[in-house]
């Protein structure tokens, strides 16, 4: 596991790297904006999560609140790469599989501090091209975490998911459907959605499963950042959420001659691929929708 505080180089990139894990682009970077992705993903983006510092968020008056944060500029990426002027904020990503129960990655939610310093907003996401109302939030679209049904991190086995309880039912929102029985197969298509390095809502196809041997996670080729961790992957033929983004590779290099950090290039079954821990490995979670009836 590549914990992005190790690579100094990258250390300053992300303000909340202690929740970051490395991933990167593979052949064509499919990351794209919501007014810019199909109905069925801006339905499935709906009922995805930014997680985000409590210090970023500022009311403004009551009810209403404004997101702060530095630009992919401001973190030396070089000015011509993708989304660059857009706020960065969140430090992770979760989506809602019950009214009041978001899922996530382990090493964003390790214990209750995590919690308790963070907030889950539902829409931090651009529906229309040059707005800047991403960085606004009602009350009714920020929920906190009341309690951690489970969390994992596991350096042996690799298994990497929290599952926690918000503070009350998130309204107007869908939770996802998830994969309870079979397996993920080599080849499956996948999309992500979630907030890479931190910007707002990101979908990304075009990726497939790379390796699915394994039992707890498997392995793909989406194109995915520090920030997508705990993002939601969907199979893009059932609609099921196959499981959460959780590792990958390092994010970005520095260029030779610029002084400035570019998005790492790999082919599409380069590099090490990207890690996702199987739905199905979470009994947890299982259990919880059983006796939800979900």
């Amino acid at each position: 596991m590549k914990l992005r505080i190790i690579i100094l180089t990258f250390s300053f990139l992300f303000s909340v790297a202690g929740f970051s894990i490395d991933k990167v682009v593979y052949g064509e970077d499919n990351r794209v904006d919501l007014y810019d992705t199909s109905p069925l993903y801006l339905e499935w983006a709906r009922s995805t999560a930014a997680m985000i510092s409590k210090r970023k968020l500022k009311e403004t008056f009551k009810g209403n609140w404004e997101i702060s944060g530095g630009t992919l500029k401001d973190r030396n990426i070089c000015a011509d790469e993708s989304f660059t002027d857009q706020t960065a904020a969140a430090s992770c990503s979760g989506f809602l599989v019950a009214p009041d129960v978001v899922v996530t990655a382990g090493h964003c939610i390790q214990r209750m501090s995590d919690c308790k310093n963070n907030s889950w907003i539902f829409g931090f996401g651009i529906q229309e091209h040059g707005s800047d109302e991403y960085q606004k939030v009602e009350n009714e679209n920020i929920y906190n975490c009341k309690a951690i049904i489970a969390t994992k991190l596991e350096n042996d086995s690799k298994n990497d998911f929290a599952v926690i309880q918000l503070d009350r039912p998130v309204l107007g929102r869908t939770p996802l459907k998830v994969r309870k029985k079979g397996k993920i197969k080599k080849g499956d298509r996948l999309v992500v959605i979630g907030h890479p390095t931190g910007l707002p809502t990101k979908v990304a196809d075009g990726a497939k499963v790379r390796n699915a041997k394994d039992e707890v996670y498997f392995v793909t080729n989406l194109d995915t950042f520090g920030g997508n961790s705990g993002s939601a992957v969907f199979n893009e033929d059932t609609g099921l959420v196959e499981g959460i983004l959780v590792r990958g590779e390092s994010d970005y290099e520095s260029h030779p001659s610029r002084g400035c950090q570019v998005v790492k290039q790999c082919t599409d079954y380069g590099c090490r691929g990207e890690d996702v821990t199987k739905i199905t490995n979470i009994k947890e979670l299982q259990d919880l929708l059983k006796r939800r009836g979900l």
